[in-house]
């Protein structure tokens, strides 16, 4: 099945192929009048505006109906003709012309089809099934027109056209692999071969779309293995991966295409069924296909010399019509999926009323969240940041929030001030707050060297982020003191709107404000991603670094990114170092920085501030 943005690429042509048929066949359709040879281009040209008229049906159908995917597959069958058949009859009117040298139209048709080759080759590259059988549709009865010439220069003529489509199929395969190779890289979890999150989420987004238009029903599924940390502790992250290449055909092999597959990272994975009436959908059919579905999971596995048995928690989330976007599905499936785990794991839940009141305990927490915000509960926290020679050299701000007695872990209520909207209020109010920090420490002669800030790429997507940055630095910073601030933001950015964020980034840098990456090998890791970032700091991300010291994978990722980013003149920054093994192993690979409760954990604005002062004589 054609992934869906191809069917969008195929139906944008139609329009710009029946444009660029019409106009040039009518030309030649008048030249042929004016020659006095005209009814067979009336009759080809009256062909040419049926086929131009299919077409044009083919585009309304696409974009005026949501269609599931065997539809879709239907309608490229439909497309697939249209295409073979309106280039064909530019070779049919050669077949008509050819002939005709006395009034030379033979040139014209012959310029024709080594035009409409280049048009076929450059438009329908993406797939090798139209283009190949077209262009051998176009060229193949040039060169026997060019053979049968029974001329020396015809007989050129021949092998030159041969050599002509010879090197359009060669450019157009390479251009075709390349694209198919990046498509997949795009699409694919790199480990497993089935879909990451970010095309499955986008798959998801339209499923719901042609949901709301036909009323029909679909169910996600969402599994993740039990104590599988357990594995990769044990035996090795080697094993691990492996493990999970075999969960992966595993569930691939029973579902036999005919649901949407994706791995969400680490031991988790997705399946997504196909789209049905609601008299044909029966929550207790979902629930059977999840149970023989675990027991194929939790049959042994032979990896190398290990006999291994895994069990796997799943939630069950009934898609609907909805308001809702696909997060809040996945969503609400996390939630029963938890519930799983919590009632003993090995189990599987169905999302309903009982669970959805933990959604609504949720909302509840986003209403805390505004008002812990405005009563100022939302503070600054500070955690030094040393450099290779264990000399403390800066900090970096991180927020935290108390409530009552008790800490709200960032990762639980960061999503929800994104979701809101509330971390842009939060996010301008938290950046001035550590503007004013630094300057009063650089007023007191703290004059630290490195100052990190986190910054949502929600607040990267606002066309006034930087607008407000700038008046905080007029406001408060001076040329010297920006130079030691690095916006963190982390990989995800660039699963939004790129160009638009990197302009935003580029406003800053003007400024004199740097930026780091955070988290860096845990979500759109690759060269292409560094190139975009254009950061000067990566920050490589806890899990790397909780085994560098003893576990081989690691050490070498850790080694690798840390020569790959100073060979980019990037500096490494190491988080979440808690030994003195970590440190050890860190300063060998010769990595820049390091942070981690090894040295400090986060601490208020007042205790921060004693704890610089203690180490600044090592500033």
């Amino acid at each position: 099945m054609l992934e869906q943005k191809n069917y969008q690429f195929y139906n944008n042509q139609i329009i710009f192929i029946i444009l660029s048929s019409l106009i040039p066949g009518l030309v030649f359709t008048i030249l042929a009048w004016m020659n006095q040879i005209v009814t067979g281009a009336l009759v080809w040209y009256a062909l040419l505006i049926l086929v131009s008229i299919w077409g044009i049906i083919l585009k309304y159908q696409y974009e005026s109906k949501a269609m599931n995917p065997d539809e879709l597959s239907q309608w490229y069958a439909k497309v697939t003709i249209f295409y073979y058949t309106i280039f064909s009859l530019w070779t049919l009117l050669f077949i008509l012309y050819a002939v005709e040298v006395e009034s030379k139209l033979h040139y014209i048709v012959i310029f024709m089809q080594l035009g409409f080759s280049v048009i076929a080759s450059a438009l329908l590259v993406i797939d090798r099934k139209i283009f190949v059988p077209i262009l051998l549709i176009l060229l193949l009865p040039l060169s026997f027109y060019f053979f049968y010439m029974d001329v020396l220069y015809g007989y050129v003529l021949a092998v030159f056209n041969m050599v002509f489509l010879g090197i359009l199929l060669y450019a157009s395969n390479n251009t075709y692999k390349l694209i198919q190779k990046n498509d997949y890289q795009a699409k694919h979890d790199m480990l497993t071969g089935l879909y990451n999150r970010r095309y499955f989420l986008e798959y998801m987004e339209k499923m719901i779309i042609r949901l709301n238009k036909s009323k029909k029903i679909a169910y996600l599924l969402l599994i993740d293995l039990d104590h599988f940390k357990t594995i990769n502790d044990s035996l090795g992250h080697e094993i691990g991966d492996q493990v999970l290449q075999s969960v992966a055909r595993r569930i691939q092999n029973f579902t036999e295409d005919k649901h949407i597959i994706a791995r969400f990272g680490g031991d988790e994975f997705t399946l997504l069924s196909l789209e049905y009436k609601e008299q044909e959908y029966n929550s207790d059919d979902a629930y059977a296909l999840a149970k023989e579905l675990l027991d194929i999971l939790k049959e042994p596995y032979r990896i190398n010399q290990h006999r291994l048995h895994l069990s796997a928690s799943i939630g069950i989330k009934q898609i609907t019509a909805s308001s809702s976007n696909g997060n809040e599905f996945i969503k609400e499936a996390d939630i029963a999926m938890y519930e799983a785990k919590d009632a003993g794991r090995d189990g599987i839940i169905l999302f309903n009323e009982h669970l959805a009141k933990r959604v609504q305990a949720h909302h509840e927490t986003e209403q805390k969240l505004y008002f812990a915000f405005k009563d100022k509960a939302i503070k600054l926290y500070y955690q030094p940041l040393f450099d290779k020679n264990k000399v403390m050299i800066g900090c970096e701000a991180l927020v935290r929030w108390k409530d009552g007695d008790t800490y709200i872990p960032p990762d639980i209520f960061i999503p929800i001030a994104e979701k809101t909207g509330l971390i842009i209020d939060m996010g301008y109010y938290l950046l001035e707050e550590a503007f004013k920090t630094l300057v009063e420490w650089h007023q007191k002669g703290m004059l630290i060297q490195h100052f990190a800030i986190n910054i949502s790429v929600k607040q990267l997507l606002v066309d006034t982020f930087s607008d407000h940055v700038e008046i905080l630095c007029d406001q408060y910073l001076s040329q010297n003191v920006r130079e030691k601030v690095y916006f963190e933001v982390t990989e995800s950015v660039l699963a939004e709107d790129v160009s638009k964020i990197i302009g935003t980034m580029d406003k800053i840098k003007s400024l004199g404000i740097q930026f780091s990456m955070d988290d860096f090998g845990t979500g759109y890791s690759s060269l292409a991603t560094l190139r975009q970032f254009r950061s000067n700091y990566l920050k490589i991300d806890k899990q790397f670094i909780d085994e560098v010291h003893c576990n081989d994978d690691d050490h070498a990722i850790v080694s690798a990114t840390i020569s790959m980013a100073h060979g980019l003149g990037k500096k490494v920054i190491a988080e979440g170092v808690e030994t003195k093994e970590q440190l050890e192993a860190l300063c060998g690979l010769k990595c820049d920085l390091i942070q981690g409760y090894y040295y400090a954990k986060p601490m208020p604005l007042k205790q921060a501030c004693e704890f610089i002062k203690h180490n600044y004589k090592a500033c």
